[in-house]
């Protein structure tokens, strides 16, 4: 018998009266919706149903907040609603799959189907869901530290990689505009068409991954990619580099879309903190090693062995990516499932994503469609979306900005320009040593708030970091010629500008990420997937134009047009954190509690 007084981290496992399970405001579709459920022969006996007296969530597991470990796309979410099987620990290691079983988030209450129909309800209670055991050595999250901080460097350093491969040909343009005789626009290109495929390859990778585990994925595409880093090497006409460095782009999307996960499931939501800011600050701090490395390397050997030196970057780190071992929890536990079904002869044993397995067009609505349909719906994801592409558009601004003003109006050559760009890493640094500050804080608010905060609290960091975007445009621009003149140290002011810029730019991506995934915990894949279609899309579209605004503006104005799209941005988290409740309880898929 369970005391009354139950720890925060357990929760009792207390059976839905059949009235609730029978309550809906949809009538369910059985006909279109049946279940993956197999049924005992001779009719159910309540004697057969497992008797839980409790489960215990992991100890450093907020079970109020997303688990984004989950399989949202593979699973019929409408038949089955959410569960917490992957992350609660069990004295038995099953859960009953009718207690198990809750309905998505939102402030529109809707009842599984499964659990709405009676009957299906009723075979649920024969359902045994695997979960973890106490102190489970397959669980990732009882690896020990030193062991889940090697796996967290190792995805960081993959997309660290992979953003460096984006921009480290920036490093040689002239090179490749003579050889192959185009302008700069097309050759931009070599960049812009990498950043699409950084846009597509996650709708691909990211479903693929749940169906058949993170290690699958981890290591397939990118050995690939690193293969397709050869035809590049070795163009003789610039539509082979394109074509190539487009599939580049697609293939190396996989740790964009496995890393964040992967870490997820190694520390639980409540330890995550500095390993989600590696994370959040990987995709913006390797672009910005790509200029550095590829000045000098294209200055010296050219610009051919600017892509030799990249694959040998991501031939190393795809070595350390095969020993990354398979951490995702539904896969794990699948495997486990399987295992005991052989070992005991019990068809019952399952886990949710087998139980309520999604349709090939599930699948697809769920990665190509909704993600479209939430941007245009949802006032939220769609304003958070441009915020975030709008700062890493401007992350690829600078890796052409930068040259025009230290390459031509200053003079320097692509290695010294390369280097202007370690002003962006001190900020990204510095960013480093806020983002756990900004956790602890999030932390604080939900300890007053019983326990629960507001996915709003997540702004915060937000609030703190949008000024510093717009400040280091205007600096960048007025300190740069012919505002100030070339000579002595006046190249201090713009290089400085990087500073700024890199600290509010990772500020920004850690509070806005966050705050969707906690608006959205029943849609997170959809609400990532649109973001990340948003912000490549942005990165793909600024190289094409930036040299030529520049150009035809001058530093100075050309900056501060962006400089005042930003200060247009900064209203943002100000107003979501004052009315972001209330346009939430006007969503369909936002969450309110």
């Amino acid at each position: 018998m369970v005391s009354s007084s139950i720890p925060h981290s357990e929760t009792s496992t207390i059976a839905v009266p059949e009235e609730a399970r029978h309550a809906s405001q949809t009538k369910p579709d059985s006909a279109t919706h049946p279940p993956h459920i197999t049924l005992p022969e001779g009719g159910r006996n309540e004697d057969h149903r497992l008797r839980l007296t409790r489960t215990r969530t992991h100890e450093s597991h907020d079970d109020r907040r997303p688990d984004i470990s989950f399989p949202f796309q593979t699973t019929n979410i409408p038949l089955g609603g959410l569960t917490d099987e992957y992350r609660v620990i069990t004295d038995t290691g099953y859960l009953p799959a009718d207690l198990a079983l809750r309905p998505v988030p939102s402030h529109v209450f809707r009842l599984p189907q499964a659990l709405a129909d009676p009957e299906k309800a009723r075979a649920l209670k024969e359902m045994k869901l695997v979960t973890w055991k106490e102190d489970d050595a397959e669980d990732p999250r009882n690896w020990s530290n030193l062991y889940r901080w090697y796996l967290t460097a190792v995805c960081a350093m993959a997309v660290v990689q992979v953003a460096f491969a984006s921009a480290v040909i920036t490093g040689d343009f002239k090179d490749i505009e003579s050889e192959f005789h185009v302008g700069e626009v097309v050759t931009a290109l070599s960049v812009s068409l990498m950043v699409v495929g950084f846009g597509i390859g996650p709708l691909a990778w990211s479903p693929l991954s749940e169906l058949y585990g993170r290690r699958p994925i981890w290591i397939i595409p990118s050995l690939i990619y690193v293969i397709f880093n050869i035809p590049c090497a070795v163009a003789k006409n610039i539509q082979t580099l394109l074509i190539c460095r487009f599939f580049c782009g697609l293939f190396a999307s996989a740790p964009l879309t496995l890393a964040g996960g992967t870490i997820s499931d190694v520390w639980d939501n409540n330890e995550r903190g500095f390993a989600i800011a590696l994370f959040a600050a990987a995709p913006y701090g390797g672009p910005v090693l790509g200029p550095i490395v590829g000045g000098f390397v294209g200055e010296t050997i050219g610009w051919r062995w600017i892509i030799w030196v990249n694959m040998i970057f991501a031939g190393v780190i795809f070595l350390f990516t095969l020993t990354i071992p398979e951490t995702f929890a539904p896969t794990l536990l699948r495997r486990r499932a399987h295992r005991l079904r052989e070992e005991t002869g019990d068809p019952n044993i399952t886990t949710e994503q087998e139980l309520f397995e999604a349709s090939l067009s599930e699948i697809i609505t769920e990665t190509l469609l909704r993600p479209f349909q939430m941007i245009v719906t949802e006032p939220i994801l769609l304003l958070m979306s441009m915020y975030i592409a709008l700062i890493y558009g401007l992350l690829y601004a600078f890796f052409f900005s930068f040259p025009v003003v230290f390459g031509e109006d200053y003079r320097w050559n692509d290695g010294m320009v390369g280097l202007t760009f370690c002003s962006v890493l001190i900020g990204v640094a510095l960013a480093l040593f806020v983002t756990p500050r900004i956790e602890r804080d999030y932390l604080r608010r939900a300890a007053e708030k019983g326990g629960r905060a507001d996915p709003e609290d997540r702004l915060v960091g937000m609030m703190l970091g949008c000024w510093f975007v717009p400040i280091s445009l205007f600096i960048f621009g007025w300190t740069s010629p012919p505002a100030v003149l070339p000579g002595g140290g006046k190249w201090v002011g713009p290089v400085s500008s990087g500073i700024p810029f890199g600290f509010g730019m990772v500020i920004i991506y850690f509070s806005a990420n966050a705050y969707l995934i906690d608006a959205f915990p029943g849609y997170v894949a959809s609400a990532l997937a649109a973001k990340t279609v948003i912000r490549s899309g942005s990165g793909a579209a600024m190289p094409l134009f930036i040299t030529a605004m520049y150009h035809n503006l001058g530093n100075g104005w050309a900056a501060s047009v962006w400089g005042f799209i930003s200060l247009g941005m900064i209203p943002i988290p100000f107003l979501f954190y004052r009315y972001g409740r209330s346009i939430r309880a006007r969503s369909k898929r936002a969450v309110v509690e």
